[in-house]
């Protein structure tokens, strides 16, 4: 080995690389670099890993997770893109390559002055005033989508109205949402889907991508359209970070194509909750209306006196007037009897036979009346007692029945005196004279 060789210094590889690092880290400040994607690639750990070229170079270049994660859009090959990035080594293979902190698509910044002066011209004419934003409709029947036919948009809305919403009727506009020519689909789908007035409201989705993939819908046109909309217009554009023109013009925008869709329709689960807790809510009022009925009930059954025992205190009422009366006529008779008694011993003492034929006529007359008296009494009497026997007799619910009537009962047992008290379909119990019938209600009449 010569003598020149033998002078240099021996280094390590890693030695070498981690030098030549501090070198071109120590020279070169973040560079803002401008280049072609390429060979782009997106591993299960968030990183991004991709080459930047030009006609006659090409370098390797990573932006970790945690700045890629800023990005409102993602990169895709053959995107001319400028990055903000510090130039390094990676040691392990010695290879040279840019640490990528921010990324901004080719042209972004006239795209984004194009943007503020296309908001700001709408804004002075007064197309995102809030008094211009229709209110969206509570309960849709039938919501217009438009939308391309093929996008993950369309699927999102579907999968999401389906899930919460199923009667929810959807018909799609399909149309392309990117590019020149979906300016004029959207518009003329705006158009007929206003002029049709077959739905409720509209939704215009797209799913995420880049500012360039997006900007159709920052064309006035589009704005135009939807703020002469009469249909509410309600935006689910890109993600939640994208904002386009269309989203300052629309009566609701949402952040995503599933967002919108659930904004626009009812919770299935949220109603169903609902739904129970009226039904319980009914089933509590309805018990305590039936336990203050059969209170009320019980009240009445106490006071209201048995038909039965009302006749028997009426029979011991006549027995008594019977017994009332025999004691009177035994008592008159008696003392008619005393009364005789005296006139024959007058009579006997007088001996006056004349006197005594006519006092024994009159004795006779007074048996006569007597007698007659108390068969009138005695048939006053007993027609009183028919009387109430029948009154009472009238209200025994058995006497009822046989005179044709019927007690009609629901399937718990609680007598039904409207039409109003049962629905149509319910089993009901009629009870006749003899025998009852179990009969269902087919419709009813008031």
């Amino acid at each position: 080995m010569s003598e020149f060789a033998t002078s240099l210094p021996i280094l390590r590889v890693s030695d070498l690389n981690s030098a030549v690092r501090e070198i071109i880290e120590g020279n070169f400040p973040p560079l803002r670099v401008e280049g072609e994607i390429s060979n782009f690639a997106c591993p299960s750990s968030g990183h991004w890993y991709f080459s930047l070229k030009d006609a006659q170079a090409q370098v390797r270049c990573a932006m970790f997770r945690n700045r890629n994660g800023l990005q409102s859009w993602r990169p895709r090959d053959g995107q001319q893109v400028q990055v903000i990035a510090q130039p390094t080594l990676y040691e392990g293979r010695g290879e040279f390559q840019l640490i990528v902190e921010q990324m901004e698509e080719l042209g972004a910044g006239n795209l984004a002055a194009e943007f503020q002066r296309i908001k700001d011209k709408l804004a002075a004419e007064g197309l995102f005033a809030n008094e211009h934003k229709r209110p969206l409709p509570q309960h849709p029947r039938r919501v217009a989508v438009i939308s391309s036919a093929t996008g993950a948009a369309w699927h999102d809305i579907r999968v999401t109205l389906a899930k919460r919403w199923p009667l929810l009727e959807l018909l799609l506009y399909p149309v392309q949402v990117q590019g020149e020519a979906a300016v004029t689909q959207i518009v003329a789908a705006l158009h007929n889907a206003n002029r049709r007035a077959q739905e409720d409201l509209i939704i215009l989705a797209r799913g995420g991508g880049s500012a360039e993939d997006l900007w159709c819908f920052n064309d006035e046109r589009i704005a135009r359209a939807i703020h002469a909309s009469v249909l509410p217009v309600v935006t689910g554009i890109g993600h939640e970070i994208d904002f386009t023109i269309a989203d300052f013009v629309a009566d609701w925008r949402a952040a995503t194509p599933t967002a919108a869709a659930e904004q626009i329709s009812p919770d299935r689960e949220e109603w169903a909750q609902r739904i129970r807790n009226q039904r319980q809510q009914l089933i509590r009022s309805m018990e305590r209306h039936l336990r203050d009925a059969i209170l009320a009930l019980d009240y009445l059954r106490v006071r209201l006196r048995n038909p039965l025992t009302a006749l028997q205190q009426q029979e011991r009422e006549v027995a008594q007037l019977q017994s009332r009366l025999g004691r009177q006529m035994r008592l008159h008779l008696a003392r008619s009897e005393q009364h005789r008694t005296a006139l024959q011993a007058r009579l006997l003492r007088l001996d006056p036979h004349q006197a005594i034929d006519r006092h024994l006529d009159h004795i006779a007359r007074l048996r006569d009346r007597l007698r007659l008296g108390i068969q009138y009494q005695m048939q006053q009497r007993e027609q009183e007692l028919d009387r109430r026997r029948l009154r009472l007799l009238a209200l025994n619910p058995a006497a009822v029945l046989e005179r044709g009537y019927a007690i009609v009962r629901d399937k718990q047992g609680t007598v039904l005196r409207s039409s109003t008290d049962v629905a149509v379909g319910t089993r009901i119990d009629v009870q006749l004279w003899r025998g009852h019938l179990h009969s269902q209600v087919l419709e009813r009449e008031e």
